[in-house]
């Protein structure tokens, strides 16, 4: 090792030597090697082959490849790509890396075209206009609906008029959620499920409405106090749904994807979360019924039963997926109904 002498003088004026490693100049670092992938995407169908991706970098994101695909497909943005590991298995998020994939250097995914797409927002507020302005056309009793004699006439019993406001008041709540309240991880769904939200919604709406609103109608069995113990019911879970919708959107930072497990909040409404996994569900099964035994309607009992059939469906689907993403989700909750389903 090489060594500087150093003279300096010490307390007797003698002279001293001393001698400090010169420090050696660190070797520069070697840059890391990229191991870049190769991407093939395969029709998902026919095991054609539509693309090879060459250099594709490892941290690349799903998203990344969709986004290389549409550049040599111009038509499939996107929105409108499934991209698969396996034709046969689930479509991957578009979050998710290349190189944390089960795959080697030579990845292969399966394209699928999705169709055209439409923004969540948009399906939302389109099956939930339609719905309220659907029932005032009955409501006003417009031409073409009834007898010539009864258009534009009114109905003589005030709860026709209070089914109005309650059915209004639970779509323009449904608009408003959407526009301030929910944030909805899916930008998109294929524009034909547009059709057949909006025509489930538009056509229950338009037959329930119709009896409801009829000149023949006559009003439920028991009178106000039926109409009235109904109409708490239907306005308790109206705004315990509103509750449920704001906890999971509070649940959520805006841009984060980060999924975690809703618990109850200093809100009484929030409190069923010991019990269920969805009660933003329970609750509006909670206020169709209510305005079922409000209006004592034949149409509007059997639009609860199948939507109360459409919501444990998608209840137990969540609540499966909460089971599976969170190894201490209590078990204590059900689906949609306490300790029953």
């Amino acid at each position: 090792m090489d060594t500087l002498a150093l003279e300096a003088k010490n307390a007797n004026g003698d002279v001293e030597k001393k001698s400090s490693s010169r420090p050696r100049p660190k070797p520069p670092k070697k840059a890391k090697r990229i191991v870049y992938f190769e991407v093939e995407i395969l029709d998902a169908k026919t095991k054609e082959k539509l693309l090879l991706l060459d250099k594709v970098e490892p941290t690349s994101t799903v998203l990344d490849i969709k986004t290389l695909f549409h550049k040599s497909n111009p038509n499939v943005y996107p929105a409108r790509q499934s991209l698969r590991l396996d034709p046969k298995a689930k479509c991957l998020k578009d979050e998710e890396i290349l190189q944390t994939l089960p795959v080697g250097t030579t990845a292969s995914f399966y394209f699928s075209d999705l169709g055209s797409q439409v923004t969540w927002g948009t399906v939302f507020l389109t099956e939930c206009a339609g719905p309220l302005l659907i029932y005032l056309m009955f409501y006003f009793r417009l031409p073409f609906i009834y007898a010539p004699k009864y258009d534009f006439t009114s109905s003589k019993h005030w709860v026709v008029h209070l089914a109005c406001m309650c059915h209004s008041f639970h779509y323009a709540k449904r608009i408003l959620e959407n526009m301030f309240v929910h944030r909805i991880s899916h930008g998109t769904m294929p524009m034909r499920n547009i059709f057949k939200n909006c025509g489930y919604y538009w056509c229950f709406a338009a037959w329930m409405a119709y009896y409801i609103n009829h000149p023949l109608y006559t009003p439920p069995y028991y009178g106000k106090q039926q109409v009235k113990t109904a109409l708490i019911a239907f306005l308790i879970c109206q705004l315990g749904n509103f509750s449920i919708h704001v906890a999971l959107r509070n649940l959520k930072p805006p841009g984060s994807k980060v999924k975690k497990i809703p618990y109850p909040t200093k809100n009484p409404f929030t409190w069923i979360f010991a019990l269920v996994s969805c009660p933003h569900y329970t609750y509006e099964l909670g206020s169709w019924l209510g305005f079922t035994v409000m209006t004592q309607c034949v149409p509007v009992a059997f639009f609860t039963i199948v939507g109360f059939i459409r919501m444990t469906v998608w209840a137990r689907g969540k609540h499966r997926n909460y089971l599976k993403e969170f190894r201490d989700y209590p078990t204590l909750r059900s689906p949609i109904l306490p300790f029953i389903l």
